[in-house]
């Protein structure tokens, strides 16, 4: 079966893109904010992620063994990926929304201050930045991450099989 493609590789892509398009049902599903955005956006459930090294992990434990360098590899790699993805980018997530607040505040004080007009209410509205908020993940959201790649890693294998013969 692996002569014809790179089970690991494809389980990892499959694993990240169907976690990225199951987030709109999800949100949904959970009574969040819902958008065609969140296809592309990062964080929200499940986490891609670790869905993508999870997957790889298990393709590549399936086809090797665990003693494998390559596991140890990809396993020192998700590890790092999962970490980062709940510790780093979701810290920078939260400071984006106290900086999206801050600008609001602010926005606020400006209109007080300067009595802005409709007009110029509607062209700096236009104009605001604001930060992404929606950079990393939850607990949850990396473990029902973890799950949907270690499933989508053996679904893959099955289907798989289907054509070895």
């Amino acid at each position: 079966m692996s002569e014809f493609i790179n089970y690991p590789l494809v389980a990892a892509f499959i694993a990240i893109i169907f976690s990225q398009f199951v987030k709109v049902p999800v949100a949904y599903l959970l009574k969040r904010k819902t958008s065609l955005a969140l296809m592309t956006s990062t964080g929200g459930m499940p986490s891609s992620h670790s869905a993508g090294v999870a997957a790889l992990i298990t393709a590549l434990t399936v086809d090797y063994g665990a003693n494998s360098p390559l596991v140890a590899i990809a396993a020192t790699f998700g590890v790092i990926v999962i970490f980062d993805s709940m510790g780093v980018r979701r810290q920078s997530g939260e400071h984006g929304i106290i900086i999206n607040e801050l600008i609001a505040d602010l926005d606020i004080l400006r209109k007080q201050v300067f009595h802005l007009s409709k007009r110029e209410e509607v062209y700096t509205r236009e104009h605001e930045r604001h930060s992404r908020e929606y950079l990393g993940h939850k607990p949850i959201e990396v473990f029902f991450g973890i799950l949907t790649g270690i499933a989508i890693a053996f679904i893959l294998r099955e289907v798989l099989s289907w054509f070895a013969y």
